[in-house]
């Protein structure tokens, strides 16, 4: 049986949550010499860019201006941290 580890995430106000995930997932996703908390990180980056990419790109609508510069902030970010575009990433651009 496969136990778990347990992240805890601090948000800027203080606030925590914590998840757990299986033992050994994030050393499947690591790169060699990365720590476990960078493979949380881009985890999460990713996921969040990718949201806010449906979001923006992908709902009923118009979008508003507010979810588009959300948006555009996520996707300099995931470029900045991963070296290439979130659309080169997802294979597809708008």
């Amino acid at each position: 049986m496969v136990g778990t580890e347990t992240y805890t995430v601090t948000g800027p106000d203080g606030d925590e949550d914590e998840v757990d995930l299986p033992a050994g997932l994030v050393d499947l996703l690591a790169e060699q010499g990365e720590n476990p908390s960078e493979v949380i990180s881009d985890v999460v980056l990713q996921a969040f860019a990718q949201q806010a990419h449906a979001i923006a790109h992908h709902s009923q609508g118009e979008t508003p201006e507010d979810i588009a510069a959300i948006n555009e902030k996520a996707e300099e970010l995931f470029e900045e941290r991963f070296g290439q575009s979130l659309s080169e990433a997802l294979g597809h651009s708008h």
